[in-house]
């Protein structure tokens, strides 16, 4: 249980940090409603799922390299410039509203799919996971094998889980208060966040490429 309990611990100080990921929820949440932290969890503990694995199976000292951050900060960058970009699109083409109806499920694929995609395009993420993640499964795995890893991704999951479905119950509660003047200009405004983390992770990246042709 200590082992569960310090990665439930360790997962809340992740997920809790202001980033993309809680920007693309609040943007959902206000759309669909409550069922949007569910699904963002869902795609954003799936890529996780995904990471343990290739960690597990070698592939930390790959991501801690500087041209794989490079890399995946440039293509992250990429991505959430372009979700930043359709969001305020879709608001100046008068294309957002504020759904009170239950989504449909490719809706719910479209989020799960979109959370992933925010989730891998963070490069911070990758590195965490590279330089932190790995050490903790590893020691979780030490003291009690695969029942050990198995507690380690149930724990940080479940803090993923927990924090979005709050945030996302709150807004989903509250959006009906909310007029579509308003609405428009928070869905603007959250674009706009997106595309300067997207900026910030291209700016880091361009750094970075800089320092590896002056190596």
């Amino acid at each position: 249980m200590d082992i569960f309990i310090q990665s439930l611990i360790i997962g809340f100080s992740g997920a809790m940090m202001p980033g993309s990921l809680l920007t693309y929820t609040i943007e959902k949440s206000m759309k669909i409603g409550p069922k949007a932290g569910f699904l963002v969890s869902v795609g954003h503990s799936l890529l996780e799922l995904l990471l343990v694995i290739l960690l597990f199976l070698g592939l930390g000292k790959y991501l801690e390299t500087p041209l794989a951050q490079m890399i995946i900060g440039i293509l992250g960058g990429a991505v959430l410039i372009f979700f930043g970009v359709s969001m305020i699109k879709d608001v100046v083409q008068g294309k957002i509203n504020i759904e009170m109806k239950e989504s449909t499920t490719s809706k719910s694929g479209g989020i799960i799919l979109g959370s992933a995609l925010i989730s891998a395009s963070n490069p911070y993420f990758a590195v965490w996971w590279a330089a932190v993640g790995l050490g903790l499964m590893m020691n979780a795995y030490n003291l009690l094998g695969l029942a050990g890893v198995v507690l380690f991704y149930t724990g940080h999951i479940l803090a993923d889980f927990t924090w979005y479905m709050s945030v996302s119950f709150v807004i989903g509660k509250t959006r009906r208060f909310i007029n579509m003047k308003v609405y428009r200009v928070i869905i603007i405004i959250l674009g706009a966040v997106l595309i300067a983390f997207g900026a910030g992770f291209l700016v880091t990246s361009g750094k970075t490429a800089l320092g590896l042709m002056g190596a």
